[in-house]
């Protein structure tokens, strides 16, 4: 099974990722894309270590996303990636994307492109389970600065591309579940 769970920041989306990751009965490897460029970022990824059993694998992967759960994906495994907010946000940067819009150039950035799209092919395939996770951040107002408005027009549509190829997509707010797509039953 594939699973998005999406929500605001501090919703709750990574606790209720972990809590499936747990309940799965699989042998759980945590996927982290966050990077430590500074203190603050720093201290999430050690409060997001210090939560998660002793146990779990973890595996860091900042561009290079589906190749990676290629390499982790077995029937046995769930795989947690946290998060793909972070993953683009490295992949605009890497890219040029960022840049690009900086100048208001249009987008030409084949990592970006290309990652995105190994993504969306690789997640129907994957054995075991997969857990992901994105911020929902189109709900508030458009943003001044181009790299905002960049980020954030490529954000969802990642989540709507994401959430078209999983089985379950679940929205968290204020530590709430709502599912929004739940896998289909057979009778």
């Amino acid at each position: 099974m594939k699973e998005l769970i999406l929500g605001g920041a501090r919703s709750g989306k990574s606790l209720l990722a972990e809590k499936h990751a747990q309940e799965s009965g699989l042998k759980v490897v945590y996927v982290a894309t966050a990077q430590a460029l500074d203190g603050e970022m720093a201290r999430r990824i050690a409060h997001h270590r210090e939560r998660r059993p002793a146990d779990w694998g973890c595996a860091e992967e900042t561009l290079h996303l589906a190749a990676r759960l290629r390499e982790l994906a077995t029937a046995d495994t769930c795989l947690l990636v946290d998060c793909l907010t972070l993953w683009l946000s490295n992949l605009l940067f890497a890219g040029q994307a960022a840049a690009q819009a900086e100048k208001g150039e249009a987008i030409d950035c084949p990592l970006f492109a290309g990652e995105t799209a190994a993504l969306l092919d690789a997640l129907p395939q994957l054995p075991g389970r997969v857990i992901l996770v994105s911020n929902e951040v189109g709900w508030g107002i458009v943003p001044m600065h181009p790299v905002s408005r960049l980020f954030a027009d490529e954000q969802g549509r990642l989540n709507q591309r994401v959430a078209a190829v999983c089985d379950q997509v679940t929205l968290v707010a204020a530590g709430l579940p709502l599912t929004l797509k739940a896998p289909a039953t057979t009778a």
